[in-house]
C-alpha cells in the first residue's frame, strides 16, 4: 500500500503549488519546502531508520513524498502515515546530506502536529501525555519531586535489590529502559534558579544559563561543572528564575501548543535578563531554543521577542570556543571518542567547536566510523521504539569497543545516558562524561560525569 502511494507522490506534478488539501490550516508541512526536494537518495545512507530498516518510506525522501502526497489530496492522515513520521528520529542527519538544504526536521515536526490535530488517539496515550508533556515536563515543582523519589530509590537500596533479584526483567520494555539509563549517582537536590554566579577575575561578560529538565535533575552536577567553567572563564552565570522546560520534547511529539507555551515562559524569564548571550549545554535543547523565532512566528505578540531570543542562543561548547579559553591549571592526558550529538552537529552546525575545546586541554579526539550517526538516544526514541534504537546503540558500542579510547565525550543528555547504559550493559568500564565535565577538571577540579 505504502510503496504504490510513494510511487503516485513521485509521479505528480510540480509545475504548480495547490491548495494544501489534507493538512489543517494550522502550521502544515511547508509545501514549498516538500517541493525543494530533487529525490536525489543522498539522504538514504544518512537516515538510521533507513539504514536499520531498509524502507523507502522510513527514509527522508520517503516520509516527504507521503507529506507531498496528504498535501496534493492523494493520500490520507491515517495511522500508515503517522507509524511513518514517528519512527523517525528527528536526528537531521539527513539535512546535513542534502544538497538543497530541505530542512527536514521542521517538516516531520510539522507532520507529527497535524497528526496529532487529526488522528484520534487512546484513552491510554492521552492520559500518558497529558501527565508526561502537561505535568511532569511542564512544572518543574513535579519534575523535581519525581527526581526526589528516584534519589530515594536509589539511595535507599531499592535498585540495587530489584537488579540484584532478577526483578527488572518482570517490567514492562519501556520501565527497563528508563531504570537501565538511571544514572549511577543520582543527585539528592537539583539545580535552584533564580541565582547569580560572579565572574572570577576580570569580568568579560555576562551570561544566562538553561536549566533544563534532565539536566537541572538526574545530571545537575553537569550544571554545576558548567558554572565554574563560565565563572572561571571570566563570565557572570545568571539562572533565571521562572525558566521552565525549553519544549524541544514536545515539539518532537507533535505537542506543539504546549511547546509554544513554554516557550512563551522561556522568554518572560530570560528577556528580562540583560546578558550577552543565552547558554544551553544540551543539543537538543539548543535546538529548539534556536527555533522559537519559528515556533513563535505567527504569533505578533511574541515574534518579535522570540527571533530576540533565538538570536542570543549559544551551545555551551560553541560559546566557549568562540570566547577562548583562558589558560587553565591542569593539562589533561589519554585518547577520547567525541560522540556528535545529532541536534549539535546536524542541528546546530556545531562539530568542530568541542574538538577543538577538548584538544585544547591536551586530549587526543579519537573519531568514530560514522561519528555522527545517531545513538538512538533522541529524545524519548529509546523508550518509544527501543528495537530500532537498541541496534543503532549496540553499533555505537562495538565501535567503542574496538577503538577502546579513554573516555567517550558528548554534549548533550540523552546520548550522555543512552552511551553509558550500552557500555554498562556490555561490560565496558568506560566513563561517559560532558565536554564541560573535562573543561572543569582542567580548571581544577574533579570530574563529575555521568560514567558508567
Amino acid at each position: 500500500m505504502m510503496a504504490s502511494t510513494v510511487s503516485a507522490a513521485e509521479s505528480a506534478p510540480v509545475h504548480a503549488i495547490p491548495l494544501v488539501q489534507g493538512f489543517t490550516p494550522d502550521h502544515p508541512p511547508d509545501y514549498g519546502e516538500i517541493l525543494r526536494c530533487t529525490h536525489c537518495g543522498l539522504c538514504l545512507n544518512q537516515c538510521p531508520t533507513f539504514r536499520v530498516l531498509g524502507w523507502e518510506p522510513d527514509s527522508p525522501r520517503g516520509r516527504i513524498y507521503l507529506m507531498r502526497a496528504v498535501a496534493e489530496g492523494r493520500l490520507e492522515l491515517n495511522p500508515d502515515f503517522r507509524e511513518h513520521m514517528e519512527v523517525c528520529l528527528a536526528c537531521r542527519a539527513c539535512q546535513t546530506a542534502c544538497p538543497a538544504t530541505v530542512q527536514f526536521g521542521r517538516l516531520v515536526e510539522a507532520a507529527r502536529w497535524q497528526i496529532r490535530q487529526a488522528l484520534p488517539i487512546s484513552p491510554g496515550e492521552r492520559l500518558l501525555r497529558a501527565l508526561v508533556f502537561g505535568l511532569i515536563l511542564s512544572h518543574p515543582s513535579f519534575l523535581t519531586l519525581l527526581a526526589r523519589g528516584l534519589w530515594l530509590y536509589q539511595a535507599a537500596g531499592i535498585q540495587r535489590m530489584i537488579r540484584k533479584a532478577g526483578w527488572l526483567h518482570r517490567m514492562p520494555r519501556a520501565l527497563q529502559t528508563m531504570e537501565n539509563m538511571l544514572p549511577d549517582r543520582i543527585p539528592a537536590r537539583g539545580m535552584v534558579t533564580g541565582r547569580v554566579f560572579p565572574a572570577i577575575g576580570e569580568r568579560r561578560g555576562r551570561v544566562a544559563l538553561l536549566a533544563g529538565c534532565v539536566m537541572r535533575t538526574l545530571l545537575a552536577p553537569i550544571q554545576e561543572a558548567t558554572i565554574r567553567v563560565l565563572t572561571r572563564q571570566g563570565f557572570e552565570v545568571v539562572i533565571p528564575r521562572g525558566q521552565v522546560c525549553c519544549g524541544a520534547l514536545h515539539v518532537h511529539a507533535g505537542e506543539r501548543r504546549r511547546a509554544q507555551a513554554l516557550a512563551r515562559r522561556n522568554l518572560t524569564a530570560f528577556l528580562r535578563e540583560e546578558v550577552d548571550a543565552i547558554l544551553v549545554n544540551a543539543a537538543g535543547c539548543g535546538v529548539a531554543m534556536k527555533e522559537y523565532g519559528e515556533l513563535l512566528g505567527d504569533d505578533p505578540r511574541w515574534a518579535e521577542a522570540a527571533r530576540a531570543f533565538s538570536a542570543k542562543v549559544r551551545d555551551v561548547t560553541e560559546f566557549l570556543d568562540a570566547a577562548g579559553l583562558r589558560p587553565l591549571p591542569r593539562r589533561l592526558s589519554g585518547r577520547v571518542v567525541y560522540q556528535d550529538p545529532c541536534h549539535l552537529a546536524h542541528g546546530q552546525g556545531v562539530r568542530a567547536q568541542p574538538r577543538r575545546l577538548l584538544r585544547a586541554l591536551g586530549l587526543t579526539v579519537i573519531e568514530l566510523p560514522d561519528g555522527d550517526l545517531c545513538c538512538g538516544s533522541a529524545g524519548i526514541y529509546n523508550i518509544t521504539h527501543p528495537e530500532i534504537a537498541n541496534a543503532l546503540l549496540e553499533e555505537k558500542v562495538a565501535q567503542i569497543r574496538r577503538i577502546a579510547p579513554d573516555r567517550v565525550v558528548t554534549a548533550n543528555a540523552g546520548c550522555m545516558l543512552q552511551l553509558a547504559m550500552g557500555l554498562r550493559r556490555a561490560g565496558i568500564p568506560i566513563p561517559v562524561q560532558h565536554v564541560v565535565e573535562l573543561l572543569d577538571e582542567a580548571g581544577g577540579d574533579s570530574p563529575s560525569g555521568a560514567g558508567t
